[in-house]
Protein backbone atom coordinates (compact mmCIF):
# COMPACT_ATOMS: atom_id res chain seq x y z
CA UNK A 1 0.00 0.00 0.00
CA UNK A 2 1.36 3.18 -0.64
CA UNK A 3 0.71 5.71 1.54
CA UNK A 4 1.27 9.90 1.78
CA UNK A 5 3.04 11.22 4.81
CA UNK A 6 0.85 12.65 7.21
CA UNK A 7 2.48 16.02 8.07
CA UNK A 8 1.92 18.41 11.26
CA UNK A 9 3.87 21.29 13.25
CA UNK A 10 4.81 20.55 16.88
CA UNK A 11 5.46 23.83 18.34
CA UNK A 12 6.52 23.35 22.39
CA UNK A 13 7.41 26.75 24.03
CA UNK A 14 9.27 27.07 26.91
CA UNK A 15 9.32 23.41 27.45
CA UNK A 16 12.24 21.65 29.30
CA UNK A 17 13.45 18.15 30.21
CA UNK A 18 15.32 16.94 32.88
CA UNK A 19 16.70 13.34 33.01
CA UNK A 20 18.80 11.75 35.36
CA UNK A 21 19.67 8.05 35.45
CA UNK A 22 21.07 5.79 38.66
CA UNK A 23 21.93 2.42 38.41
CA UNK A 24 22.00 0.91 41.63
CA UNK A 25 22.57 -2.98 41.34
CA UNK A 26 18.82 -4.01 39.45
CA UNK A 27 17.75 -0.22 40.31
CA UNK A 28 17.46 2.85 37.71
CA UNK A 29 15.30 5.70 38.46
CA UNK A 30 14.44 8.75 35.72
CA UNK A 31 13.11 11.69 36.83
CA UNK A 32 11.24 13.99 34.58
CA UNK A 33 9.85 17.83 34.17
CA UNK A 34 8.34 19.94 31.57
CA UNK A 35 7.02 23.56 32.23
CA UNK A 36 4.25 24.74 29.59
CA UNK A 37 3.07 28.13 30.26
CA UNK A 38 2.55 28.66 34.31
CA UNK A 39 1.84 24.71 34.07
CA UNK A 40 4.94 22.33 35.19
CA UNK A 41 4.23 18.70 34.40
CA UNK A 42 6.52 16.04 35.96
CA UNK A 43 7.39 12.17 37.03
CA UNK A 44 9.60 9.85 38.57
CA UNK A 45 9.90 6.35 36.88
CA UNK A 46 11.80 3.58 38.93
CA UNK A 47 12.69 0.42 37.01
CA UNK A 48 13.87 -2.69 38.75
CA UNK A 49 14.77 -6.45 37.45
CA UNK A 50 15.17 -9.89 39.22
CA UNK A 51 16.15 -12.44 36.78
CA UNK A 52 13.93 -12.13 34.02
CA UNK A 53 11.22 -9.80 35.74
CA UNK A 54 11.26 -5.96 34.73
CA UNK A 55 9.20 -3.81 36.79
CA UNK A 56 8.60 -0.06 35.95
CA UNK A 57 7.06 2.30 38.08
CA UNK A 58 5.94 5.78 37.49
CA UNK A 59 4.01 8.36 39.35
CA UNK A 60 3.29 11.61 38.05
CA UNK A 61 2.42 15.23 39.33
CA UNK A 62 -1.67 14.09 39.77
CA UNK A 63 -0.72 11.19 42.25
CA UNK A 64 -1.37 8.39 39.48
CA UNK A 65 0.60 5.66 39.82
CA UNK A 66 1.71 3.39 36.45
CA UNK A 67 3.07 0.11 36.95
CA UNK A 68 4.24 -2.23 34.35
CA UNK A 69 5.26 -5.59 34.56
CA UNK A 70 7.36 -7.51 32.60
CA UNK A 71 8.31 -11.51 32.38
CA UNK A 72 10.59 -12.57 29.30
CA UNK A 73 10.78 -16.35 28.56
CA UNK A 74 8.91 -17.99 31.82
CA UNK A 75 8.68 -20.29 28.25
CA UNK A 76 10.54 -20.24 25.15
CA UNK A 77 9.17 -17.58 22.74
CA UNK A 78 6.98 -16.45 25.60
CA UNK A 79 6.50 -12.81 27.04
CA UNK A 80 3.43 -11.95 30.13
CA UNK A 81 2.79 -8.23 30.85
CA UNK A 82 0.79 -6.76 33.56
CA UNK A 83 -0.32 -2.93 33.68
CA UNK A 84 -2.01 -1.56 36.12
CA UNK A 85 -2.84 2.26 37.43
CA UNK A 86 -3.82 3.82 40.72
CA UNK A 87 -6.28 4.76 41.56
CA UNK A 88 -7.88 3.48 38.18
CA UNK A 89 -8.98 -0.08 39.18
CA UNK A 90 -10.65 -1.00 35.64
CA UNK A 91 -7.31 0.28 34.15
CA UNK A 92 -5.85 -3.71 34.98
CA UNK A 93 -4.82 -5.51 32.00
CA UNK A 94 -2.72 -8.81 31.59
CA UNK A 95 -1.31 -9.53 28.04
CA UNK A 96 0.15 -12.79 27.24
CA UNK A 97 2.82 -12.69 23.67
CA UNK A 98 3.95 -15.48 22.25
CA UNK A 99 6.84 -15.47 19.32
CA UNK A 100 8.15 -18.14 17.03
CA UNK A 101 9.50 -18.10 13.65
CA UNK A 102 6.57 -18.55 11.75
CA UNK A 103 3.70 -17.30 14.24
CA UNK A 104 2.98 -14.26 16.19
CA UNK A 105 0.35 -14.33 19.13
CA UNK A 106 -0.59 -11.38 21.25
CA UNK A 107 -3.96 -12.03 23.74
CA UNK A 108 -5.09 -9.17 26.29
CA UNK A 109 -7.96 -9.17 29.08
CA UNK A 110 -9.15 -6.48 30.89
CA UNK A 111 -8.80 -7.08 34.64
CA UNK A 112 -12.62 -6.27 35.73
CA UNK A 113 -15.82 -7.59 35.88
CA UNK A 114 -16.76 -7.77 32.56
CA UNK A 115 -13.06 -7.16 30.29
CA UNK A 116 -12.63 -6.97 26.59
CA UNK A 117 -10.60 -9.91 25.17
CA UNK A 118 -8.29 -8.86 22.80
CA UNK A 119 -6.40 -11.39 20.55
CA UNK A 120 -4.08 -11.04 17.47
CA UNK A 121 -2.03 -13.22 15.60
CA UNK A 122 0.14 -13.44 12.45
CA UNK A 123 0.92 -16.91 10.57
CA UNK A 124 3.72 -17.23 7.58
CA UNK A 125 7.20 -16.37 6.10
CA UNK A 126 8.84 -13.38 4.60
CA UNK A 127 6.74 -14.70 1.02
CA UNK A 128 3.40 -15.37 2.59
CA UNK A 129 1.24 -14.24 5.65
CA UNK A 130 -2.02 -14.55 7.08
CA UNK A 131 -3.25 -12.32 10.02
CA UNK A 132 -6.28 -11.58 12.42
CA UNK A 133 -6.80 -8.91 15.41
CA UNK A 134 -10.55 -9.68 16.94
CA UNK A 135 -12.19 -7.95 20.61
CA UNK A 136 -14.57 -9.44 21.96
CA UNK A 137 -16.46 -7.40 24.52
CA UNK A 138 -17.74 -9.99 27.37
CA UNK A 139 -20.33 -7.04 28.89
CA UNK A 140 -22.16 -6.72 25.32
CA UNK A 141 -21.74 -10.22 24.35
CA UNK A 142 -20.39 -8.74 21.01
CA UNK A 143 -17.62 -9.17 18.74
CA UNK A 144 -16.27 -5.02 18.81
CA UNK A 145 -13.89 -5.61 16.51
CA UNK A 146 -12.79 -8.38 13.99
CA UNK A 147 -10.21 -7.90 11.06
CA UNK A 148 -8.21 -10.37 8.78
CA UNK A 149 -5.57 -10.33 6.32
CA UNK A 150 -3.17 -11.36 3.93
CA UNK A 151 0.06 -10.33 2.40
CA UNK A 152 2.25 -11.77 -0.53
CA UNK A 153 5.54 -10.05 -0.43
CA UNK A 154 8.73 -10.65 -3.19
CA UNK A 155 11.73 -8.68 -3.49
CA UNK A 156 9.62 -5.89 -5.81
CA UNK A 157 6.16 -6.02 -5.18
CA UNK A 158 3.81 -6.10 -1.75
CA UNK A 159 0.60 -7.72 -2.47
CA UNK A 160 -2.19 -7.47 0.63
CA UNK A 161 -5.69 -8.22 0.90
CA UNK A 162 -7.88 -6.93 4.25
CA UNK A 163 -11.65 -7.39 5.51
CA UNK A 164 -12.07 -4.91 8.38
CA UNK A 165 -14.75 -3.65 10.18
CA UNK A 166 -16.26 -6.73 10.93
CA UNK A 167 -16.20 -7.72 7.57
CA UNK A 168 -17.86 -4.76 5.80
CA UNK A 169 -14.20 -3.06 4.89
CA UNK A 170 -12.31 -5.15 2.16
CA UNK A 171 -9.14 -3.34 0.70
CA UNK A 172 -7.12 -4.85 -1.86
CA UNK A 173 -3.71 -2.84 -2.25
CA UNK A 174 -0.19 -3.66 -4.11
CA UNK A 175 2.69 -1.57 -4.34
CA UNK A 176 5.72 -2.21 -6.43
CA UNK A 177 9.64 -0.35 -6.73
CA UNK A 178 9.97 0.64 -9.96
CA UNK A 179 13.63 1.60 -10.04
CA UNK A 180 15.62 0.53 -6.48
CA UNK A 181 18.21 2.96 -7.45
CA UNK A 182 16.21 5.81 -6.88
CA UNK A 183 13.71 4.16 -5.06
CA UNK A 184 10.66 4.95 -7.68
CA UNK A 185 7.51 3.25 -7.02
CA UNK A 186 4.00 2.74 -7.65
CA UNK A 187 1.13 1.68 -5.61
CA UNK A 188 -2.85 1.85 -5.61
CA UNK A 189 -5.54 0.67 -2.86
CA UNK A 190 -9.21 -0.65 -3.88
CA UNK A 191 -12.25 -0.31 -0.44
CA UNK A 192 -15.23 -1.71 -0.96
CA UNK A 193 -17.62 -1.12 1.84
CA UNK A 194 -20.68 -3.36 2.03
CA UNK A 195 -23.07 -1.18 4.02
CA UNK A 196 -22.41 1.88 1.75
CA UNK A 197 -21.47 -0.16 -1.86
CA UNK A 198 -19.30 2.34 -2.30
CA UNK A 199 -15.94 1.77 -3.92
CA UNK A 200 -12.62 4.28 -3.37
CA UNK A 201 -9.86 4.05 -5.86
CA UNK A 202 -6.88 5.42 -4.67
CA UNK A 203 -3.08 5.17 -7.06
CA UNK A 204 0.15 7.05 -6.06
CA UNK A 205 4.11 6.83 -6.97
CA UNK A 206 7.32 8.09 -5.21
CA UNK A 207 10.52 8.84 -6.42
CA UNK A 208 13.42 10.04 -5.66
CA UNK A 209 14.96 13.49 -7.01
CA UNK A 210 18.08 13.09 -5.77
CA UNK A 211 19.64 11.01 -2.67
CA UNK A 212 18.40 13.68 0.00
CA UNK A 213 15.04 14.63 -1.75
CA UNK A 214 11.42 12.66 -2.25
CA UNK A 215 8.45 13.26 -3.75
CA UNK A 216 5.43 11.56 -3.08
CA UNK A 217 2.04 12.22 -5.24
CA UNK A 218 -1.14 10.14 -5.01
CA UNK A 219 -5.13 10.82 -6.07
CA UNK A 220 -8.40 8.88 -5.65
CA UNK A 221 -11.69 8.83 -7.81
CA UNK A 222 -13.19 11.20 -5.60
CA UNK A 223 -10.91 13.91 -7.13
CA UNK A 224 -8.67 14.40 -4.20
CA UNK A 225 -5.33 15.01 -5.01
CA UNK A 226 -2.31 15.31 -3.07
CA UNK A 227 1.69 15.60 -3.05
CA UNK A 228 5.02 16.10 -0.99
CA UNK A 229 8.32 17.22 -1.13
CA UNK A 230 10.58 16.01 1.67
CA UNK A 231 14.49 17.35 1.79
CA UNK A 232 16.82 16.05 4.12
CA UNK A 233 19.23 19.37 4.72
CA UNK A 234 21.13 17.60 6.75
CA UNK A 235 21.32 13.57 8.79
CA UNK A 236 17.80 12.93 10.42
CA UNK A 237 16.69 16.66 10.13
CA UNK A 238 13.65 16.82 7.50
CA UNK A 239 11.84 19.97 6.33
CA UNK A 240 8.65 18.93 4.16
CA UNK A 241 6.06 20.87 2.14
CA UNK A 242 2.75 19.16 1.43
CA UNK A 243 -0.47 20.04 -0.55
CA UNK A 244 -3.86 18.47 -1.27
CA UNK A 245 -6.84 19.84 -3.65
CA UNK A 246 -10.11 18.63 -4.61
CA UNK A 247 -10.19 18.22 -8.21
CA UNK A 248 -13.91 18.26 -8.29
CA UNK A 249 -14.19 21.52 -6.19
CA UNK A 250 -12.17 24.19 -7.65
CA UNK A 251 -13.77 26.87 -5.67
CA UNK A 252 -12.31 25.49 -2.27
CA UNK A 253 -8.76 26.16 -1.35
CA UNK A 254 -6.29 24.36 -1.67
CA UNK A 255 -4.38 22.74 1.46
CA UNK A 256 -0.91 23.31 2.63
CA UNK A 257 1.21 22.07 5.03
CA UNK A 258 4.72 22.64 6.15
CA UNK A 259 6.90 20.65 8.67
CA UNK A 260 10.37 20.61 10.16
CA UNK A 261 11.74 17.77 12.06
CA UNK A 262 15.27 18.37 13.77
CA UNK A 263 17.24 15.49 15.64
CA UNK A 264 20.61 16.07 17.27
Amino acid sequence: MLCLDIVMIIVRPHNFEQVFVYFLQLQALTSTGTKKGELFLADINAQLKNKNITTDVKVDTSSNLFTTVTIDEPAPGLKAILNFRVPDQRSGKLEVQYLHEHAGISSSIGLTANPIVNFSGVLGNTTLAFGSDVSFDTKEGAFTKCNFGASFTNADLIASLTLNDKGDTLSASYYHTVSPLTNTAVGAEVTHGFTTNENTITVGTQHLLDPLTTVKARVNNFGKASALLQHEWRPKSLITVSTEVDTKSIDKSAKFGLALVLKP
